[in-house]
């Protein structure tokens, strides 16, 4: 096997069962350390810590160790997180919360440094275009990262599913779940339906040692980058000081096109910390059990990938402008439904009718927007995605952050209002664009959909 296309698979496996581990214990904070709102505002912290970390770590981590070392130490602070719910307490999941944090942004950066040298080193050998021997290496990797989702709710599920206690919930106790929840106890019976202990620590054992597997396969299995393939990406993160990048960041919002797409960027983060921190606690567990948690995820994954993969396909004939328009429509009719269903048992079906439609309108958030940067900031392309991890990023840590202040209605009014907001700037930047280059070839590019790119998923 071609030895570039071999650390690309490393990388793209050890990613796979990061996240399989992490992504299915993210699912469940909300419910499994739902007392005085600990597992949300576990993931707003992870979120505070990703933005200040993204600002000045990735530069001097990879500088100094270089693509595969920073992947594989970034990796542990995932592992830490997952250990501190072995005892889950503010003095164990805060501060793990912080160092996941912290790595994530070094993680993510040092994966796409390293994809792009590995695409670039073979594009050089083998006379072919860099740029696309680089995408078919990204499509590589999110074609196996994309499933994470899938597998590490599964885990949850069968495992969560073995529990012995099978507890009846009440008609009164159903009064407290769905939009208008009952804050005092969101989840009612789930402190006496919460799996045993041994339960959940076999689930934090698997998902332990599946985190640990992936650090070793990337410490064994992936080849540093020799100095000479890396002396040109070391040079581009050499050149930037941190207060440089910092104030390129900023000095990038006087783009009025990006002081737009802020309400757009932060929905992304809000509606995805609505439906893994709200969804999944006030529907789906109050009403049927943490266990199924695992499955309505899977679902949203499923759907999500599918979506992606299909957007990103059909973008070239539609425009962004009609996907968009699709994604805002499900989205508010979403937001309206769960505004006036009263989730019952009986009415299985419906728990697995959301995330669909919610994992449909999410693609089309993250692909395009993605792609919306890329083409309209392509001439600052590092200021304006520092900018869409940061706005995002501020979307995600309100969104958990007043997770446990605030009814679930409340909630859903707020994510309706930044969704109208964000397509009527949205709209605004798309007239914009239209009169600054009408008819040209260059406009007509732009209707088109860009690269997708799902970092969002940290």
């Amino acid at each position: 096997m071609e030895r570039n296309l071999k650390n690309v698979l490393v990388i793209s496996f050890g990613f796979l069962l990061l996240f399989t581990a992490y992504g299915g214990l993210q699912s469940l904070q909300s419910s499994l350390n739902s007392e005085e709102g600990l597992g949300v505002a576990s993931l707003s912290v992870l979120y505070a810590a990703l933005i200040l970390s993204s600002m000045f770590l990735p530069p001097i981590l990879i500088k100094k160790l270089g693509c595969k070392w920073t992947i594989a130490i970034s990796m542990w602070g995932y592992i830490a997180f997952i250990l501190g719910n072995f005892y889950a307490s503010w003095y164990t999941l805060i501060p793990t919360s912080v160092i996941l944090g912290l790595g994530g942004a070094p993680l993510w950066s040092a994966k796409c440094t390293y994809l792009t040298i590995a695409g670039t080193s073979y594009a050089e050998k083998a006379g072919k275009n860099a740029k696309d021997i680089i995408n078919q290496y990204f499509g590589v990797f999110f074609l196996m990262f994309q499933s994470s989702g899938i597998w590490g709710n599964l885990i949850s599920s069968l495992i969560l599913s073995q529990s012995s206690t099978k507890v009846e919930i009440s008609e009164e106790d159903l009064e407290c779940c769905g939009a208008y929840n009952c804050l005092t106890d969101a989840t009612n019976t789930t402190g006496s339906a919460k799996p045993s202990k041994s339960l959940i620590y076999t689930l934090l054992g698997v998902y332990t040692a599946i985190g640990v597997l992936a650090v070793l396969l990337v410490i064994i299995f992936l080849d540093q980058i020799k100095s000479d393939q890396a002396e040109t990406e070391k040079e581009k993160l050499e050149a930037p000081s941190f207060w440089s990048t910092f104030l390129a960041t900023f000095r990038h919002l006087k783009d009025k096109r990006q002081c737009l797409l802020i309400p757009l960027t932060m929905y992304s983060g809000f509606e995805q910390g609505f439906f893994t921190g709200d969804y999944t606690k006030v529907y789906v567990t109050c009403a049927l059990g943490i266990q199924y948690v695992g499955y309505v995820m899977i679902c949203f994954a499923a759907v999500n990938s599918l979506c992606s993969l299909l957007f990103g396909k059909i973008s070239q004939f539609t425009g962004r402008k009609i996907l968009f328009a699709l994604a805002s429509v499900s989205n508010t009719a979403c937001i309206i439904a769960l505004l006036l269903w009263k989730p019952h048992p009986k009415q299985f079906a419906v728990f697995f009718v959301f995330p669909a439609l919610w994992g449909l309108s999410d693609a089309v958030w993250q692909t395009q927007t993605n792609g919306l940067y890329g083409i309209l900031f392509e001439k600052h392309r590092e200021a304006a995605f520092a900018n869409y991890r940061l706005w995002e990023s501020v979307g995600f840590v309100i969104a958990f952050g007043y997770s446990t202040v605030l009814q679930a209605y409340i909630k859903l009014y707020v994510l309706l209002s930044v969704l109208v907001l964000s397509m009527v700037t949205y709209g605004a930047v798309e007239y914009l664009e239209a009169k600054s280059s009408p008819g040209t070839p260059a406009a007509t590019k732009k209707e088109n959909g860009g690269p997708h790119s799902q970092e969002t998923y940290m």
